[in-house]
């Protein structure tokens, strides 16, 4: 069976649905592929068990992109409830808030050990590791060797399964961006005293000092799943179990060629004039003909896999987090998600709790390949040791893996990625790349839904005039003076320059 568009979209998820939804509202035709047999939204769907809702990694929805919000309320104008935002860190069997509160964490590290922390930060601000490009170089300059040591080094190494030394400074500068300790300790005292003062008009407001955000009240996949159904009343069309095989280019017809496989093998074509995809880039390059020069770049792009254990138990016992830390090395725990603290419509019984074990692994490593006992038995004895609750508390669990979860930030990402981007821009002007995987680029939610709605400008102007590789981590379009996407967006005063 053969199928045409205008536009096919690669992956139903946060940036791959938003691309769909805005060609559709524009009346453009357009076609989404999605893996995934029965759910659309990606690493932002919600999965259900018995009633009981799981977020696969947590998403905060904030954006300080009124563009994203305004899209946000359009997809899903009724649902969405305030949370208060906490979370916290588990170190050495206490519990560190984040953002730092100053005076609690001295409590809790002691005065020799708080001495030796500011100290080290002391000497680190004096005399900082020129250049930095790891990981381990950006943390050392920004908090010292010692803080980094207690509140970045393990957890880090627990996320990326690799050395904090063998990890980029990029991953650092975008996902610590705008903090740093003496900010902390300012916005801690001011917090404590009491003294906090409503936001300026543009100020800006750093991501992870926010104190409260949106959240749907039965989890992400209830705004995905509202834009597949937008997408379909305004003629789009959706396809689940389609996994790409391969996409051809004819340069002379300048039209794609996809041919996709369901889950029973059978395949299906599809034809269409603009490509956009979301899908792992390391996969798309190895599936188009004519192959690109930078296949063995592509070859090289990394990827983090991610597997959470959900465990229902019988318990009042409640804490206020929506997540926590867990910074013991004694433990192979990641973070611990309280979905009741994200909603309380995603635990359906109120004497039972839930909560979600988040263990970082490789595709095919032990604890991916283990089976779901024995990772529901690791979960139960962990969650023991931490003493969040009972593992004989625990009446129902769920085991839920998520591969390509993150792209690897390691030495070489960057260089791999401009080459590919460079080459697949050149010979595939029609070929449009958005999202986390899609760029190799890890971000949020907001930032991969930016990335989709200047790629749609580009496509309804049929030229390249944003450049989606510009959106910063806060989804904001900072180009040649535009500041703020709403403004790359409508601003008729300036204009960013052409993308390359």
């Amino acid at each position: 069976m053969s199928h045409h568009s205008e536009t096919l979209v690669i992956g139903a998820g946060p940036a791959g649905l938003t691309a769909a939804y805005l060609l559709a509202k524009a009346g453009r035709s357009v076609a989404v592929l999605e893996r995934d047999p029965v759910q659309v939204g990606g690493i932002s769907r919600t999965v259900s068990h018995n009633g009981y809702l799981f977020d696969i990694g947590g998403h905060r929805f904030f954006s300080k992109s009124k563009a994203v919000v305004d899209l946000w309320d359009e997809l899903l104008p009724d649902d969405f409830i305030e949370r208060p935002r906490l979370s916290r860190i588990f170190y050495k069997g206490k519990y560190y808030a984040y953002p730092l509160k100053a005076f609690e964490a001295l409590r809790n590290l002691g005065l020799i050990e708080s001495a030796a922390c500011v100290a080290s930060y002391l000497y680190a601000r004096a005399r900082p590791i020129a250049e930095p490009k790891s990981f381990h170089d950006w943390v050392r300059n920004r908090f010292g060797e010692r803080l980094f040591s207690i509140f970045f080094k393990t957890y880090t190494e627990k996320v990326w399964g690799m050395s904090c030394d063998d990890i980029s400074a990029d991953w650092a500068a975008q996902r610590i961006n705008g903090l740093d300790l003496g900010a902390a300790i300012r916005d801690a005292l001011v917090r404590s005293l009491g003294l906090r003062k409503a936001p300026r008009a543009g100020e800006p407001v750093i991501k992870t000092l926010i104190e409260s955000f949106r959240y749907p009240r039965k989890g992400p996949g209830m705004m995905w799943e509202a834009a597949a159904a937008k997408v379909r009343a305004k003629g789009g069309t959706l396809h689940l179990d389609r996994g790409v095989d391969r996409l051809h280019y004819d340069s002379r017809t300048m039209l794609w060629t996809v041919t996709a496989r369901g889950g029973d093998g059978t395949c299906e074509t599809f034809t269409a004039r603009n490509i956009v995809s979301s899908a792992p880039l390391r996969e798309l390059a190895g599936a188009i003909t004519p192959a690109p020069l930078s296949t063995f770049q592509a070859r090289a792009l990394q990827y983090r896999d991610f597997l959470t254990v959900a465990l229902i138990a019988r318990s009042t016992k409640d804490f206020p987090d929506n997540w926590i830390y867990i910074h013991d090395p004694k433990v192979q725990v990641g973070r611990v998600q309280n979905f009741r603290s994200w909603s309380p419509e995603m635990v359906p019984h109120a004497d039972h709790t839930c909560l979600g074990l988040e263990y970082f692994c490789f595709e095919g490593d032990g604890l991916w390949t283990a089976s779901d006992e024995d990772l529901i038995a690791l979960a139960k004895r962990e969650i023991g040791q931490i003493g969040l609750i009972r593992p004989e508390d625990v009446v129902d669990a769920c085991v839920v893996r998520q591969p390509k979860a993150y792209p690897v930030y390691d030495a070489d990402y960057k260089a791999h990625v401009a080459t590919i981007r460079r080459d697949l821009e050149r010979a595939y002007p029609s070929l449009h790349l958005v999202g986390r995987n899609g760029m190799h680029k890890y971000n949020n939610q907001d930032h991969a839904m930016m990335t989709a709605m200047l790629t749609v400008e580009n496509i309804l102007s049929g030229e390249r005039r944003y450049d989606p590789w510009c959106v910063n981590e806060d989804a904001e379009y900072t180009e040649a003076g535009v500041s703020g996407a709403a403004g790359a967006l409508t601003s008729e005063r300036q204009v960013p320059r052409r993308a390359a």
